[in-house]
């Protein structure tokens, strides 16, 4: 399978902790590293492992971090499309807690790729699958030469104005900053996907149908939730891309987003090809 990624990428640092501090504490880590991830990156690993490949479309800071989050996406297994801007590489900061819940702080603006970075568009007209998180409305419309197209909430102004129809857009039942109102986009979606952590989630198509997906059993102890959500949007994105019917497709997602909850940091324990039959 040929799939994509059009996205962002985040320079963070990990750090494992009893518990958030209250203002004013002073937390030690338990453990602490740091590696690329950000939502474009998370759902870009997740897909090159179900595919065997994936290119990430993407922008970076000209500086020392954006060329390591380079050389680090590539040890990852992706091939690496990224434009470097004249400005620092957004950083985040993440503490997980002995829930495995992520609290995050990000730092600088989310870069994501234009249509006039010279990159290699042409790959995308014959992905099977591609998946937005961040880019410019003409990128966004450069990637609708995909198969399927999924796009995310949480860049809702950019997909707005790049006016293309989506094959699927993956929203949040419960985090304000990635919930989507019908009428928001136009074209509207032909399915838009609600997810609700561990209760699942549900769908509705542009036709009025509608339907839910129960939990997935947890493939192992908690670990770590940063990156679970984007790790199910990656597996949803592969399922519609390899011509699954829906209900399939949402499972492959879940299984995908339970499976990183098990890992520490978003790559450890992301599901692989070879776990698809089991």
């Amino acid at each position: 399978m040929r799939a994509a990624v059009i996205g962002h990428v985040e320079w963070i640092q990990f750090a494992r902790v009893e518990r958030v501090p209250r203002p004013g504490e002073i937390a030690h880590a338990l453990e602490a590293w740091e590696a690329p991830a950000g939502g474009g990156a998370v759902a870009a690993v997740q897909l090159a492992k179900l595919a065997g490949q994936a290119t990430l479309f993407t922008a970076l800071g000209d500086d020392e971090l954006g060329q390591r989050a380079k050389r680090g996406l590539e040890e990852l297994g992706l091939r690496v499309e990224a434009s470097f801007r004249p400005q620092p590489q957004r950083r985040g900061f993440v503490y997980l807690d002995e829930t495995g819940e992520r609290t995050i702080t990000v730092i600088g603006a989310r870069l994501g790729p234009h249509a006039d970075d010279p990159l290699e568009w042409e790959w995308l007209r014959a992905a099977d699958c591609a998946y937005v998180t961040a880019g410019d409305p003409g990128a966004i419309r450069l990637a609708r030469g995909a198969n399927v197209l999924v796009g995310t909430a949480r860049d809702l102004a950019n997909l707005r104005e790049a006016g293309v129809r989506l094959d699927a857009l993956v929203s949040s039942s419960s985090d304000a900053g990635e919930r989507y109102e019908p009428g928001q986009l136009e074209p509207p979606p032909r399915l838009v996907v609600r997810t609700a952590g561990g209760a699942g989630g549900g769908w509705r198509a542009d036709d009025g149908r509608e339907g839910a997906w129960p939990a997935t059993p947890l493939p192992g102890p908690v670990r770590d939730a940063y990156g679970c959500g984007d790790s199910f949007a990656a597996g949803f994105s592969f399922g519609l891309g390899a011509r699954m019917e829906l209900d399939a497709a949402l499972e492959l997602g879940a299984r995908c987003g339970a499976a990183c909850l098990t890992g520490s940091g978003p790559y450890e324990g992301q599901l692989a090809a070879d776990a698809l039959g089991s």
